[in-house]
């Protein structure tokens, strides 16, 4: 039996164009837009789930999907640097960040740290590749980059070298444990404006 994982990266948001940990906030007109216009694109699965977030939730509405919020598909948890941007923190905590993103097993900020959310994500792969039909998960970029480093068995350092724009799909396919990846096609959306 053959398994396939369809990862969906959510709609830009406020946060995300502004390089800001994750509050919160919900996708934006122009997300929303681009979300809306690619409904109907991808290949109809046999269950869809979502990672908890807001933008996640309604990113997968705006595709027309239905699916359940899976906590193991969370994003990663950046503790008290939640709602702050990248470059402020860098600011404040250099030592802190320069750590964090060169330690898999660092979570200075107190939340959870890469190495974990590798760990929480291969966990949900396993029994993923273990159900039969295709899998539609509408989750967190970040999440998007634990599922490419528990599928490829590659290092958890190579995390922050993968990229995942905003509302593009990767799919894993593969049996016996083995996973095949495709990764980083946009939707099949038209520009809007």
């Amino acid at each position: 039996m053959t398994s396939r994982v369809t990862f969906v990266s959510p709609a830009t948001s406020p946060s995300l164009r502004r390089a800001r940990f994750y509050d919160g906030d919900s996708i934006d007109d122009t997300g929303t837009g681009r979300a809306s216009a690619g409904a109907g694109s991808l290949s109809v699965p046999a269950r869809v789930v979502v990672s908890p977030s807001a933008r996640c939730r309604q990113t997968a509405s705006a595709l027309g999907l239905d699916g359940g919020e899976t906590l193991e598909l969370a994003g990663l948890d950046v503790g008290r640097w939640r709602g702050r941007t990248l470059e402020a923190v860098a600011a404040a905590e250099p030592e802190a960040v320069a750590h964090w993103l060169t330690d898999p097993c660092s979570a200075p900020h107190g939340g959870e740290s890469v190495q974990v959310l590798c760990e929480r994500v291969s966990r949900w792969l396993e029994g993923a590749g273990a159900s039969e039909g295709r899998v539609l998960a509408v989750v967190e970029p970040e999440v998007v980059r634990a599922a490419i480093t528990q599928a490829l068995d590659l290092p958890a350092a190579v995390f922050w070298r993968l990229d995942v724009p905003p509302l593009t799909v990767t799919e894993l396919s593969g049996r016996a444990g083995r996973w095949n990846l495709q990764l980083g096609r946009p939707l099949a959306v038209p520009d809007v404006g």
